[in-house]
């Protein structure tokens, strides 16, 4: 984020000169409650009402710059609230030391600010005279005006900080904070004191563990700026604060009024992309990545939700697999590229990340360490993420497979609980895609986790490896063409057309055999129950065709039910429909849906099942050939032992 013109600087050593008094509203502060009801004793940090908590023999609160707070025993102590979150542990873990260096560091900047404010109104004039005891009595309402405005900008400025220094720490953990009451308008130490404090209520009924604590100072901070914000639209002597920006150099942070800041961290991306006409063939695959580059960027980042995740459609992860160079990684290029230069054109932090084998490490818990801070990362709310698993394969182990090594089971484990566990959000901001040679060699429920399966088969038609073979020439020749249309066969929408059409018939054996057979004894497929009817009998045939199975062919559906790309123009000016609150963007998108239908069904039962069935096939011909070398392996060693027994 460059710094404009119309952005004053936030010098660092203005900051850094309130640290002191930063920390030491942190270590203890006296604060009686004036609007807000305790609902915790200050008698001794708990962790929350129903679960006991001890006090330490010793604990440094700051390691190397702060002692143990010797404060009376109804003062608050946030530090020592914050230290509660581990279970006792007597050393200061990293997260918690990141909360504490970001709440110091937002006080600081708060205050700043205050000090800022107070420098361009009257208000420092009316501070000095009024310490003097010269203040007149027609000035008074002034004063007290200007007092309550300086609080609520110290208030907002505290909140927006700490939740812009924390977005980087968030995982999925959400809490329920309830509302914010103790804003104080008298002055701003004094309103600061009254967040410190009810902070500290916040903590002390939530932070229950590392997660929550980082989660509930993110929700509080929220609630912060949501009340304070709807008391500043109706005070007064605020116009010189909405009218200014401050930028703190050091964090990249900008402070511009009643506007929150975005934590717009991504991540600088070096891999070559490519654009879909380098794509050719693979046209499901290639034009539901396309689709899925522009549903993730209909996220809202305010209500931190996109509308495709609440209308249905929106998929979370994905399977991509084929043969080997049919073109896996030129469609994570292509996707990555898209994604990359929508947010680009959006202002929007783009994070993409792969999982690869470097993550597999020898310490136990290590892999799903790695695998868990990968799903993180990705899922941030506060950026749209793309996150790739390639030769998900090899990178998790199958449960039962002897030769799995115990980290590839930890990031089986880690992606099947993050995939669709019970703690699962999907907002909508990010999407995941596994791709693999070998599939069948996937755990079938961490495979089942996939929504939606592209098959990338590469190049089938004459036109198709005409089209590669022109595009892989480059232009450092003079060889003609001929009677060819070049990438006109890779013309997107009536390829995908003719392509789901084909699924109007199973192509995997084994699931054609049951098709035909169902319906020679029911007739057409157009009604649920005997949909129902012909998915039961695809149960019967193979037993892993299970009710996760029928969510994603539904999920599948629905998708196709979303079948439209969102108009060019609105990725390529945001205020058409980027910038839009996140209800029109919703009644834009319902706009565009189309009504399901029969065909869509089939079609969709069919691509899921023949897929199962071709896993299953290749993954039983993979355990059959390995059972014949093992039996001639054997016969072979029975031979030779007989033979050195002669």
């Amino acid at each position: 984020m460059s710094q404009t013109s119309d952005q004053m600087e936030l010098r660092e050593e203005d900051i850094r000169k309130h640290y002191v008094p930063a920390a030491e509203m942190l270590m203890q502060l006296d604060h009686t409650p004036r609007l807000a009801q305790a609902r915790l004793s200050l008698e001794q940090p708990e962790k929350s009402p129903d679960v006991s908590a001890t006090r330490r023999r010793f604990r440094s609160t700051t390691p190397g710059l702060l002692t143990r707070s010797t404060a009376p025993a109804s003062g608050v102590r946030l530090l020592d609230r914050i230290a509660m979150s581990d279970d006792d542990d007597p050393l200061t873990s990293p997260a918690q030391a990141a909360v504490a260096h970001a709440l110091r560091r937002a006080l600081a900047i708060a205050l700043t600010v205050a000090d800022a404010f107070s420098d361009q109104t009257p208000l420092t004039e009316l501070k000095r005279i009024n310490l003097e005891g010269r203040l007149p009595q027609d000035r008074s309402v002034e004063f007290t005006e200007y007092l309550a405005a300086e609080s609520l900008v110290a208030l907002y400025t505290f909140a927006n900080a700490a939740s812009y220094l924390l977005a980087s720490h968030s995982t999925e953990a959400s809490v329920e904070v309830g509302n914010v009451d103790e804003v104080l308008t008298d002055n701003a130490p004094l309103a600061l004191h009254g967040a410190i404090w009810e902070l500290d209520q916040k903590l002390g009924q939530f932070a229950t563990d590392e997660a929550l604590l980082i989660a509930t100072m993110l929700a509080y901070a929220e609630q912060l700026m949501d009340k304070v914000a709807q008391r500043a639209s109706t005070a007064g002597r605020l116009q010189s604060f909405n009218q200014s920006a401050w930028r703190v150099e050091a964090d990249d942070f900008v402070i511009d009024g009643f506007s929150p800041a975005r934590k717009a961290k991504g991540s600088s991306l070096t891999m070559t992309f490519k654009k879909p006409n380098e794509v050719v063939g693979n046209h499901i695959a290639k034009y539901q990545a396309m689709k899925l580059a522009k549903m993730v960027m209909a996220y809202d980042f305010d209500r931190k939700l996109n509308p495709f995740a609440e209308l249905g459609g929106f998929i979370f992860t994905f399977m991509g697999d084929g043969k080997p160079g049919t073109g896996k990684t030129t469609l994570i290029q292509m996707m990555a590229g898209l994604v990359n230069d929508y947010c680009k054109v959006a202002d929007y932090p783009f994070r993409y990340q792969n999982l690869s084998t470097d993550n597999i490490d020898s310490y136990q818990g290590k892999s799903g360490q790695n695998a868990k801070a990968f799903i993180n990362n990705v899922l941030d709310p506060h950026v749209i993420g793309f996150g790739t698993i390639d030769d998900i394969d090899q990178l998790a182990g199958k449960r039962g497979d002897r030769q799995s090594s115990a980290g590839q089971l930890e990031i089986t484990a880690v992606l099947m609980e993050s995939f669709a566990g019970a703690n699962t959000v999907v907002r909508g901001n990010c999407t995941f895609g596994m791709f693999s040679n070998y599939p069948e060699n996937v755990d079938d429920a961490l495979r089942q986790r996939a929504g939606a399966r592209f098959l990338v088969d590469g190049p089938q038609t004459r036109d198709d490896y005409i089209d590669i073979l022109y595009l892989l020439m480059g232009k450092n020749h003079d060889i003609p063409v001929g009677a060819h249309e070049v990438f006109s066969a890779q013309e997107i929408k009536s390829a995908v057309a003719a392509s789901f059409e084909g699924h109007a018939r199973p192509k995997e054996v084994g699931l054609l055999n049951v098709y035909d057979r169902v319906s020679a004894e029911i007739g057409a497929l157009d009604t649920i129950a005997k949909m129902g009817t012909y998915l039961k009998a695809i149960q019967e045939a193979d037993e892993r065709f299970t009710g996760r199975a029928i969510k994603n062919i539904t999920d599948a559906v629905k998708v196709r039910a979303m079948d439209f790309e969102l108009p060019d123009e609105w990725m390529e000016t945001p205020e058409l429909f980027l910038f839009k609150d996140y209800d029109t963007k919703k009644a834009m998108i319902e706009d565009l849906r189309q009504p399901i239908t029969v065909d869509m069904v089939i079609q969709e039962i069919n691509r899921y099942a023949d897929s199962e069935f071709r896993y299953a096939d290749k993954s039983d011909e993979v355990a059959i050939d390995a059972m014949v070398r093992d039996f001639g392996r054997q016969e072979e060693a029975k031979k030779r032992y007989l033979e050195s027994k002669v």
